[in-house]
């Protein structure tokens, strides 16, 4: 563990409260190394933070979300992603493992029982690992619940997109060949996943811009730019991680984490819901809210899918402070 120049400091004497105390690449088999950092107060309420894709990495705002004061948080980019490596590696890469990772951080940085924060993909992760090391979980907070299934994907791409873009649907049908048309989700992850670039560069980016642009309220462009020679720009690096978990069914059984929510009993849980989130809809939260007795829902109106969305962040913190003042009593 290698820790920054300021780690000795208070918060108060520190340049920058929300730097890394600590940062490190972490050995976890298989080939992969996986970044963690800590950040706040050691000795601090012990959280964890999983970012979405899933591929994304965290970002250094992320830090942001937890009171410097009062928490030691952990922030890790989860393998293939970020500034893990190798880069965008999928093989040795399922939800076991990072499941798997997460229980590595934790013995590393020898915490007993964490607070567990995800958005979207982190929010499926979350309630994977919760349910599957519930005695290690003091409470949850989640934004945006995604429960990793293929209705959810196909409510997104299949009826939202239709409904709300339908200009943005024909675009998003239009890259792949007449042929292939009438399972489109299936031919998307297969020709991502394909090893040729005329091949999988086109529908990275068609998935990446039309999943971007789902994920805003209030979208700067609602069309894709197919007119445009776009093969000098640079591949995102989350359509072949998401192409890789959705194809595989995220390695859960159909239904898995509302089944299994029991799991939950106990733990409390603030779900942080945008009202008019596309990608992951209101009825998503209620669902599991319906089987998760010690949850409740928090909605944040005139907002959709993005954390940066009006007054999802201030939310999200909130939701962050209040379940820690509430274990702390």
């Amino acid at each position: 563990m290698a820790p920054d120049a300021d780690a000795g400091k208070s918060i108060a004497q520190r340049s920058d409260a929300f730097a890394p105390l600590t940062s490190q690449l972490l050995p976890a088999g298989d080939g992969h190394e996986i970044y963690v950092e800590s950040v706040g107060r050691a000795g601090g309420i012990p959280a964890i933070y999983l970012h979405g894709g899933p591929g994304s990495g965290c970002q250094p705002d992320h830090r942001r979300l937890f009171d410097p004061e009062r928490f030691h948080a952990i922030l890790f980019d989860q393998r293939g992603a970020g500034r893990s490596r190798p880069k965008a590696r999928r093989e040795h890469n399922s939800l076991q493992h990072l499941i798997a990772d997460m229980e590595l951080i934790r013995d590393q940085y020898g915490i007993r029982r964490w607070m567990i924060v995800g958005g979207s993909w982190g929010a499926t992760l979350a309630l994977a690992y919760a349910q599957a090391h519930p005695d290690r979980v003091s409470g949850i907070v989640l934004r945006a619940t995604f429960l990793g299934t293929r209705q959810e994907l196909e409510g997104a791409f299949l009826d939202a997109l239709p409904r709300f873009y339908p200009d943005l649907s024909d675009d998003f049908i239009s890259v792949l060949p007449p042929d292939e048309r009438s399972q489109p989700l299936d031919a998307y992850w297969r020709r991502i996943l394909d090893p040729d670039p005329d091949v999988h560069g086109p529908a990275a980016r068609a998935w990446h811009d039309t999943e971007r642009i789902l994920s805003e309220h209030a979208p700067g462009r609602v069309r894709l730019d197919l007119a445009s020679d776009n093969s000098s720009r640079a591949l995102p690096a989350t359509p072949f991680m998401e192409a890789h978990y959705f194809h595989n069914d995220c390695f859960m059984k159909p239904g898995q984490l509302l089944a299994e929510a029991a799991s939950l009993t106990r733990i409390a849980g603030v779900i942080v819901q945008a009202r008019y989130d596309l990608l992951c809809p209101p009825a998503t939260a209620r669902a599991l809210h319906a089987v998760w007795p010690d949850s409740e829902v928090r909605f944040v109106e005139g907002a959709g899918h993005s954390l940066y969305d009006r007054g999802v962040r201030d939310a999200v913190m909130k939701a962050i402070a209040d379940l820690a003042s509430r274990s702390s009593n």
